[in-house]
């Protein structure tokens, strides 16, 4: 499933605890660290701004009944990371994917499940490549968890009865890419 995007919060009204948290994130973006270690930084910078009521405008709260939806937030100028909200109703999902760099998500409100593989790769005798499931995940709100390429293949999904909203800071500039998906992955899955 492909999100819709609202990028028509890019550049509009914030919240002075969204623009706090940017501030956060472009100090440890800055450092210049390896990507393993900026994505748990800004995950630690994440987590105390999760579950807050002054986080997200109304407008950036709002789902979408056909896809899950992405609100673009922020984009930092030169590309150094981007902030996304994404809005889930339930049962939409993601396709199984990986990301064009680090990643950080925490559940802002609801709970989001995710499924985690690693690919196999096609034998020398004309098999096939494969994903095997290596962990589900149940996210509550107040979940972090941050990773960084290779090895973040995943698909992602609301499972429960009500709206789920994550908040996603990508070390790319979403922005001018339009999505943090590398690849989409269609082989055969394990489950």
């Amino acid at each position: 499933m492909t999100p819709s995007t609202d990028s028509t919060a890019f550049g509009t009204r914030t919240t002075d605890r969204l623009t706090g948290l940017v501030d956060e994130i472009r100090d440890v973006v800055g450092r210049g660290l390896p990507p393993d270690i900026t994505a748990y930084l800004v995950g630690e910078r994440l987590g105390p701004h999760l579950g807050t009521a002054d986080l997200l405008t109304p407008q950036q709260r709002e789902g979408d009944p056909e896809h899950y939806r992405q609100h673009l937030l922020h984009a930092e100028p030169g590309g150094g990371f981007s902030v996304v909200a994404l809005v889930w109703l339930p049962g939409q999902r993601t396709s199984v994917h990986d990301h064009v760099s680090w990643c950080v998500t925490g559940v802002h409100e609801g709970e989001e499940r995710e499924r985690r593989y690693r690919l196999v790769p096609a034998t020398t005798n004309g098999g096939r490549a494969r994903l095997v499931a290596t962990e589900e995940v149940v996210n509550p709100r107040g979940a972090v968890c941050g990773f960084a390429p290779p090895g973040d293949i995943h698909r992602v999904w609301n499972g429960c009865a009500d709206t789920a909203i994550s908040l996603h800071v990508y070390g790319a500039d979403i922005s001018r890419l339009g999505t943090s998906v590398r690849r989409v992955y269609d082989v055969p899955a394990d489950r």
